[in-house]
């Protein structure tokens, strides 16, 4: 659910160094906006921020890019960011649809999508973050290497994503469909604000990696 407008947001996020103006200036380049040449891991809708956060207090050896398309849930990270700066992370404000605008050839080493907006109708199957669509997008920035990690509670977009995965070329390293009960993939893991909210309603989550 989107948050409601909030005035001033947009002005905020033109403010503030923590949030990167002109992305696309930085194609090729995102290792300059960093202290330290590290991996470089993003993460898409991001939200407000707690899992990138989360991890770039966790790995300060990994350069951290939040992707948020709405200026007024982007700035709840900025707020959390000026009172806890790190290093390792920045922010965009963007449409996920413009990545290979933004990012180079391998110039990612890892993708994070949580809770992506599941667009339930058909016709939008498109727009979701998991379609063949969007994986081509992924193919053409991430690292050989590289993978995709995806969580979600809505089970009909895990099924979707889990078809497109070989629809779109890739492979599917592992998946369950209850992390939270899975010793393997919860190994680790770092909750979002929806994860715990839906996780403690009692709704299972998703997970899956995929790679080339």
């Amino acid at each position: 659910m989107r948050l409601r407008n909030i005035p001033g947001a947009d002005e905020a996020i033109l403010n503030s160094e923590y949030c990167i103006k002109e992305p696309e200036s930085k194609k090729g380049n995102w290792q300059s906006v960093f202290s330290s040449t590290q991996p470089l891991h993003i993460e898409i809708g991001m939200g407000k921020g707690r899992f990138i956060m989360d991890m770039a207090a966790a790995h300060p050896d990994i350069n951290y890019l939040g992707i948020e398309r709405y200026s007024s849930v982007l700035l709840r990270a900025l707020q959390k960011m000026e009172e806890t700066p790190m290093p390792n992370l920045r922010f965009i404000c963007m449409d996920a649809a413009d990545v290979t605008e933004v990012f180079a050839k391998d110039e990612v080493s890892r993708i994070y999508l949580n809770f992506s907006d599941p667009w339930p109708k058909d016709r939008h199957a498109k727009r979701r973050l998991t379609s063949r669509q969007f994986f081509a997008r992924y193919d053409a920035i991430l690292k050989p290497d590289g993978r995709l990690e995806f969580k979600t509670d809505n089970q009909d977009l895990f099924t979707f994503s889990l078809e497109e995965i070989p629809e779109a070329g890739w492979h599917l390293d592992a998946s369950t469909r209850d992390l939270h009960h899975d010793s393997v993939l919860n190994e680790g893991n770092i909750m979002t604000e929806y994860e715990e909210k839906f996780s403690s309603k009692g709704n299972p989550i998703c997970k899956l990696i995929a790679s080339r």
